[in-house]
């Protein structure tokens, strides 16, 4: 098994996907930390000294989560598309540790992916605030669960897309479909009140929970699940993934 992970990091780590996807998360993050930073003090944004100045920026580094979600579809969907899966499968025939492999390995590159978006979003957030005048109360404003929940949901969303990726096979498809619902049909089922009540048991409900930091962006107040329930929620969607993973490949025919 430990091969295996192996075997799949070094596919990860010998493509351009992940340092490519790194950089678009670091652009978009840091997109998203601008226009806060920007219209601090200005009519309509938070000054920058204050406790929701720091509530909104602390967050932001969970906003790369889509790239992590598309490096966990490409790991499954490049085999297909590449016929690199029938090699795979003949070297080792057993499937089940394959896919297992492949979550696993796909859960150390999020981690990783997280902790440098996340670690370097801090970083700016962090000096956003003292250059504004602010202090760093990280106790205050739960600095520690917002960061650790916000590079928890990038392994997240790396491991349910393997599990898109085996679901659904062809790449571009995958890609739509993780894209379409990440950017239109979550923020729906999250913005309009009558549907809120689903959209906090969703992914990006459950994201929302962990690094929730009480600041209200006029989008209209969602119930948000408790830390440990979004948690829950999270590894749930994760390990659904993962089964979603074996029993479609361990089904399909590979050709």
């Amino acid at each position: 098994m430990t091969a295996l992970v192996r075997s799949e990091l070094r596919k990860v780590f010998t493509t351009r996907l992940w340092w490519i996807m790194l950089l678009a998360a670091l652009a978009w993050v840091g997109l998203s930390l601008g226009l806060i930073i920007v219209s601090a003090g200005m009519e309509g944004g938070f000054a920058a000294d204050s406790t929701e100045y720091a509530g909104a920026v602390w967050p932001m580094g969970a906003s790369g989560t889509l790239f992590a979600l598309v490096i966990g579809i490409v790991v499954v969907t490049s085999e297909y598309q590449h016929r690199t899966v029938n090699t795979t499968f003949l070297v080792s025939p057993r499937r089940l540790p394959v896919v297992l492999a492949k979550a696993v390995a796909a859960a150390l590159v999020g981690l990783l992916f997280g902790a440098v978006v996340v670690g370097l979003s801090a970083l700016v957030a962090g000096a956003s605030i003292l250059a504004g005048g602010g202090d760093l109360n990280l106790v205050d404003n739960q600095v520690p669960r917002v960061l650790l929940g916000s590079v928890a949901a990038h392994v997240a969303y790396t491991v349910i897309g393997v599990g898109v990726g085996a679901l659904i096979r062809n790449q571009i498809a995958a890609l739509v479909a993780g894209i379409l619902w990440v950017f239109m049909l979550e923020p729906i089922l999250v913005v309009v009140p009558q549907l809120q009540d689903v959209g906090r048991w969703l992914p990006g409900g459950a994201v929302s929970a962990l690094y929730d930091t009480g600041v209200d962006y006029g989008m209209g107040a969602m119930e948000l699940l408790p830390v440990w329930g979004a948690s829950l929620v999270l590894a749930g969607y994760a390990a659904v993934a993962i089964a979603l993973a074996a029993a479609t490949t361990l089904r399909r025919d590979v050709a």
